[in-house]
């Protein structure tokens, strides 16, 4: 939980890059309802909630603002590859090549996906307006990806990324972290991950948790952990499921208990309305 204020107080930066200066609470609170509706409902519906959310309690651009989203998401499953990555070499180091082919499988993945993100980021940037701009579609469909594309390039931008960079490895810390403190107050003795292999074990859950297809990716993220915990780590199946559980009751399903709760009690589902100062964005809208 340590991790909202820092994913809120990202996205107020990237939002501050498209234009509008939103307080860290606000972001912090819209964010979780958001993680919310993610929990309960497949497709990460809760990332268009949270940009509805913030235009029903402000005047703001829903577009941008979706903009900022995906960006977002485009530095988290960076990082989640990356760190990811980083943290698998560590816990194997200098026994790469006996590794199991599911591990080698993973590390290779981790690389696809970053390079990946960078070649659809950069077409995106130098193609994407020409492109829009050649198909037969309506103006307003245009405009739409106007919008869109400068809330992705607008709300990132070279002062800002180091900043954007760092809160993004801390954030994905915590995920690690939350799975080394689950494992280490267990005490199983046939689960020596170490902090480096909960890392790995934790972003590779979080990666699979980007397939839109269930609540939370249910089902995706337990059986991808399983099997890493017990043919990578070789633990007792038993130990990793009792270790899943626990891990997902603290990621998932007290996401959906106290986020009922905050649904209830905060005033933006119901347009309560938010302080939104409109600023001069830092770098010029790409296109």
């Amino acid at each position: 939980y340590v991790g909202f204020p820092l994913r809120g107080w990202r996205w107020t930066k990237l939002l501050r890059g498209v234009g509008y200066k939103v307080k860290v609470k606000d972001g912090t609170e819209i964010l979780f309802l958001s993680w919310l509706v993610n929990c309960i409902v497949p497709a990460k519906l809760g990332d268009l909630y949270r940009a509805y959310l913030l235009k029903l309690n402000s005047p703001v651009s829903a577009t941008k603002t979706l903009g900022t989203v995906f960006m977002e998401r485009i530095l988290d499953l960076i990082a989640i590859a990356a760190l990811g990555v980083l943290a698998g070499y560590w816990r194997f180091r200098g026994n790469l090549s006996d590794l199991p082919p599911m591990a080698q499988f993973i590390f290779a993945l981790g690389v696809v996906v970053v390079v990946v993100l960078i070649v659809a980021l950069v077409a995106m940037r130098n193609f994407g307006r020409r492109v829009i701009t050649i198909l037969p579609l309506p103006h307003r469909v245009v405009d739409f990806y106007d919008r869109f594309e400068e809330g992705v390039f607008g709300s990132v931008g070279v002062r800002r990324l180091p900043l954007l960079g760092l809160l993004t490895c801390l954030i994905w810390a915590t995920e690690g972290l939350r799975l080394f403190f689950v494992v280490r107050a267990l005490g199983f003795s046939d689960v020596d991950l170490g902090l480096s292999g909960a890392m790995f074990v934790a972003l590779i859950g979080s990666l699979l948790t980007a397939v839109p297809f269930t609540p939370g990716g249910l089902g995706l993220v337990e059986g991808g952990m399983g099997l890493v915990l017990t043919k990578v780590f070789t633990a007792n199946p038993s130990h990793a499921l009792a270790i899943i559980l626990v891990d997902r009751s603290i990621s998932v399903f007290s996401i959906v208990l106290l986020g009922s709760i905050a649904y209830v009690i905060s005033s933006k589902p119901r347009a309560g309305g938010m302080t939104v100062e409109e600023v001069v964005p830092a770098r010029a809208p790409a296109g």
